[in-house]
């Protein structure tokens, strides 16, 4: 009969590295929000185009968020930073990997966004006309903000997915936070330390982040 297998915790070689943990989380962050603010460029104007009337601008904007949004995303890291090069397209890890972080998010923000646009009661643009204001003066003045406060919680959602998925940057060696705790483990040898001190790292900052965001929806939300 095999004897029971034994396992001791013991966090102190974790704690000794954990500035490098702390290091990674602080990469993670930046990260999402670089990629977050470029994916709501991205989603944004992804989102007009499906809702144009125009088959031109509809069409190409359908093509990729279908394109993406049925694409793994680890598959989209592993093509900008390994494929990308052999197309004469060179970019750093960091910037290879952000890159495919806004492209990815901008395609699920598409379609939050066309939600959020076609929610905006059609009386909000014709008072804009009413009063002299241009098509583009409508849409960022009234339209964007109205949609914006609309799908905030979703917005939300989306920052805290993204900053989850920042730990597929290991797989092309990023030193973001998945990264740091898996060379700490090599290292170490204390595998449930190890993984505990990290998901608690990620549990901790995605509540920091949906705290915040809560925050933001109650300062916005429309007083009834």
């Amino acid at each position: 009969m095999a004897a029971p297998m034994t396992y001791s915790l013991n966090f102190a070689a974790v704690w000794r590295s954990f500035d490098l943990l702390l290091q990674g989380l602080a990469l993670s962050l930046g990260l999402a929000i670089v990629a977050i603010l470029a994916g709501c460029v991205i989603g944004l104007v992804t989102a007009f185009g499906l809702v144009s009337k125009s088959s031109v601008l509809r069409k190409p904007a359908g093509l990729y968020v279908t394109i993406i949004r049925n694409t793994p995303i680890l598959v989209l890291v592993l093509f900008s930073y390994f494929a990308l090069p052999e197309l004469g397209v060179r970019l750093g890890k960091i910037e290879s990997f952000v890159l495919t972080l806004a492209i990815y998010s901008g395609a699920y923000l598409a379609e939050v966004f066309r939600g959020g646009l076609i929610a905006v009661p059609p009386g909000q643009r014709e008072a804009g006309l009413a009063i002299g204001l241009t098509e583009m003066q409508i849409r960022t003045s009234i339209i964007i903000p109205l949609m914006l406060r609309n799908v905030l919680p979703s917005l939300g959602s989306t920052m805290i997915s993204l900053f989850k998925d920042t730990s597929l940057a290991a797989a092309i060696a990023v030193p973001e936070l998945t990264f740091e705790a898996r060379k700490i483990n090599v290292e170490t040898f204390r595998v449930i330390e190890t993984w505990i001190v990290a998901s608690c790292l990620y549990v901790a900052t995605c509540s920091l982040l949906a705290a915040l965001m809560r925050a933001v929806e109650r300062r916005l939300a429309v007083p009834r």
